[in-house]
């Protein structure tokens, strides 16, 4: 059995999924435990499974519901590991990084956590605030973004995982609830402020100012808005992608 499992789920990411494969394991021979990197590959229609594969992951799990709470769901159901650890496919992460949250699990204090996020390029000025306002709203109100979680596992399976009715937001669900697990226990939620985790910042270049501010007005002013995958597009389409009218709903497959 694995001290922990680090699991990315991966939707046509065969562009950075090498990368982030690569500066996990380097982060991972850093620790002295046994950790199992597992990718999910979310019905992808590019080469994400055979990269996933040449660069090194010890499992390629298939989800064909596209969806990130059903992939990460589907990596944790994958393995029997200790500790979870999930980071996004366009997410780097440090072994130091990666050795502070193990410590904080191992310490029985730590219910789950995550880390401070920084953008891998320039980014437009909306796209930097919302980052710079999601920091402040996850250490004040002790939140992780899905670019990299970390939880007990025990917690984990107790709360149910990821919320699959949703779309978007999943991370945010699954923090309130382990949160409530951890108090009954005495064990708090810890945000890893340095080293922070370093994510793609391309999404600011995939879409307009107005597309971020619609995507936001969507999700905070529409009950429900993240159950519905077409009201949380900016997660699930690229624009670059050609989309084939007869092809089946990847939703539904």
């Amino acid at each position: 059995m694995p001290d922990y499992a680090l699991i990315i789920p991966a939707y046509n990411e065969e562009t950075l999924l090498g990368q982030t494969i690569v500066t996990a394991r380097e982060a991972m021979r850093s620790i002295e435990l046994d950790g199992e990197l597992i990718v999910v590959d979310n019905n992808s229609t590019d080469l994400t499974d055979e990269v996933a594969r040449e660069a090194g992951a010890d499992q390629v799990v298939f989800e064909p519901h596209n969806q990130i709470a059903r992939a990460r769901n589907a990596g944790a159901e994958s393995t029997d590991a200790k500790q979870l650890v999930f980071v996004d496919a366009d997410t780097l992460i440090e072994g130091e990084t990666l050795q502070i949250a193990l410590n904080h699990l191992a310490s029985g204090k730590v219910v789950a956590g995550g880390a401070r996020i920084v953008m891998d390029q320039p980014v437009s000025r909306i796209v930097r605030w919302l980052l710079d306002n999601w920091n402040a709203v996850a250490k004040r109100f002790a939140y992780a973004g899905g670019s990299f979680f970390f939880c007990r596992r025990d917690a984990f399976d107790e709360v149910g995982g990821f919320d699959e009715s949703v779309y978007a937001g999943e991370e945010v669900w699954l923090a309130k609830r382990v949160k409530k697990w951890g108090r009954k226990r005495k064990m708090r939620f810890e945000l890893i402020a340095d080293p922070p985790v370093l994510t793609s910042g391309r999404k600011s270049d995939w879409f307009s100012t107005w597309d971020f501010v619609r995507q936001l007005a969507f999700i905070f002013l529409l009950p429900g808005a993240t159950r519905n995958r077409k009201l949380c597009s900016l997660w699930y389409h690229r624009p670059h992608e050609e989309i084939d009218p007869k092809a089946p709903n990847p939703v539904e497959a």
